[in-house]
């Protein structure tokens, strides 16, 4: 079937296109690439990723692109969901003989739901997707589909079987000839990673449990399933000879650096090739690997800090305390290796007091940027049970996780910490580390280094206060 790979219109800066970990509009501009959707492309012969969000496009725009197509899979999310669907039910009425579908978390978590809750949903892919996409595009009877829940004729949902875990990662095509062919590179942009950069999965799984995280809770699950060494050095090889504006590379794993001997191979594999890049990784890497790393070209790490409270990572399952994330961090430092860390407020057992450890936490160890966000229970994980069962969500099962605009909301309140205290927070956390003269100069010595730096920190600086005023209003 002709078919088309589709993220919808949405929020301004919304970049849900990726693993979808941060499904609200940033406090700067920013662009994953839609990585979960040019997957399955790669599987379906002549068909399109649409990334309308990055490419600027408007409904109206997309859905005279969508209406060309016999087969049409959107990517969802829970804060997305209600104008996925809405865009689903217009672009049924323009052509109605077209096929429509979602894949995501949310519907994977909730398929009977997603699709109670729009006639115009045919079918939505559950677990791991990517053949279940390739089986409907060839035309396989939606009954002899694993991974699938859909609509029949009278209107009654099924649901097949589940479809067993991607245990060999090499059977997956690369995704980087799906960003060339179908995407414009120069529209992804994040404020941490040199631009342009390209974005890549080298695996999927986390084996950690933290009960906030989405998508090993939902899809990928915790059992780290890694393509071969070769096989991802043949990956990066194909984006540094064919898209040479590249400058980075990330792997956008959960947890790049769990399996120790695995990274450093690929490291010196990297080092080879002579690339940048960047990785997610967990504040317990040793000198040793980290040095091996930085040595082969690693430029930054994404860090999941969370929190400054000891406690509050006992109770969401972190499985690091401060100590071992403070040795990383001075690690770090001392090896040159930049890091972009990551806070969230409201977590449980959060209080004034742990807000405030955190903040001076963040300050201490001083990662070179910070992205701070709000405690998001989505459904499916650890977390949004326990919101549940102890009433921290409004309504006690209400969940409000971004406003109108797409702007993150407080989304968790305890008897001791309004969700309004909380989401305020936020506010006070990035001007208490941005705001230091130490950390401003260490701004300014960064733009002296080029005009292109300069323009692009001013670009971001009007965008953060933008976001501030957004926020506090």
């Amino acid at each position: 079937m002709k078919t088309l790979f589709l993220q919808v219109p949405s929020f301004d800066g919304f970049d849900g296109g990726a693993g979808s970990r941060y499904q609200a509009k940033r406090e700067i501009r920013s662009f994953w690439y839609p990585t979960w959707l040019a997957q399955p492309a790669a599987l379906v012969p002549g068909s399109r990723v649409l990334d309308a969000p990055a490419d600027g496009l408007h409904a109206e725009e997309t859905l005279a692109i969508a209406a060309q197509y016999e087969l049409v899979i959107i990517h969802t999310s829970t804060p997305s969901f209600p104008s996925d669907a809405h865009f689903a039910g217009r672009l049924k009425a323009l052509n109605p003989a077209v096929r429509v579908g979602m894949v995501g978390a949310k519907v994977a978590v909730d398929p009977h739901n997603s699709l109670a809750a729009s006639d115009a949903l045919d079918f939505v892919c559950r677990e791991e997707f990517d053949f279940t996409c390739k089986e409907i595009a060839e035309g396989k009877p939606f009954s002899e589909i694993r991974g699938l829940s859909y609509r029949l004729p009278d209107g009654s949902i099924e649901h097949n079987e589940a479809r067993p875990i991607l245990e060999d990662m090499d059977a997956l095509p690369f995704v980087a000839p799906v960003y060339k062919r179908d995407l414009k590179i120069g529209n992804y942009f994040i404020g941490y990673l040199k631009h342009p950069y390209v974005s890549i999965y080298t695996g999927r799984g986390c084996r950690s449990r933290c009960t906030f995280c989405l998508w090993p809770q939902t899809v990928g699950g915790h059992r780290y399933r890694v393509r071969s060494v070769a096989n991802v050095l043949a990956e990066v090889k194909w984006i540094r000879d064919n898209l040479p504006d590249v400058k980075e590379v990330m792997f956008d794993d959960d947890t790049f650096t769990d399996f120790r001997p695995r990274v450093e191979a690929i490291a010196r594999g990297l080092g080879e090739l002579g690339v940048t890049w960047s990785c997610n990784a967990k504040a317990n890497v040793p000198y040793s690997t980290l040095k091996i790393m930085k040595d082969n070209g690693l430029r930054l790490l994404l860090v999941g800090y969370e929190s400054g409270d000891d406690q509050i990572l006992i109770n969401i399952k972190k499985g690091l305390r401060t100590d071992i994330a403070r040795r990383f961090s001075d690690d770090c430092r001392q090896l040159g290796i930049k890091i972009h860390g990551t806070f969230i407020l409201g977590l449980p057992g959060e209080t004034k007091e742990t807000i405030e450890k955190t903040i001076e936490y963040a300050k201490e160890i001083n990662p070179h940027t910070i992205q701070v966000s709000l405690a998001a229970p989505y459904p499916g994980t650890t977390l949004y049970q326990q919101a549940v069962e102890n009433g921290w969500l409004e309504e006690n099962k209400v969940i409000h996780l971004v406003s109108k605009e797409g702007v993150q909301l407080a989304a968790i309140g305890y008897p001791h910490l309004s969700r309004e205290e909380i989401y305020h927070q936020l506010e006070t956390f990035y001007k208490r580390f941005y705001f230091r003269p130490s950390k401003i100069w260490e701004i300014v010595r960064e733009m002296l280094v080029s005009w292109e730096m300069t323009r692009r920190r001013l670009r971001e600086g009007v965008e953060f206060f933008r976001f501030l005023r957004t926020h506090e209003a």
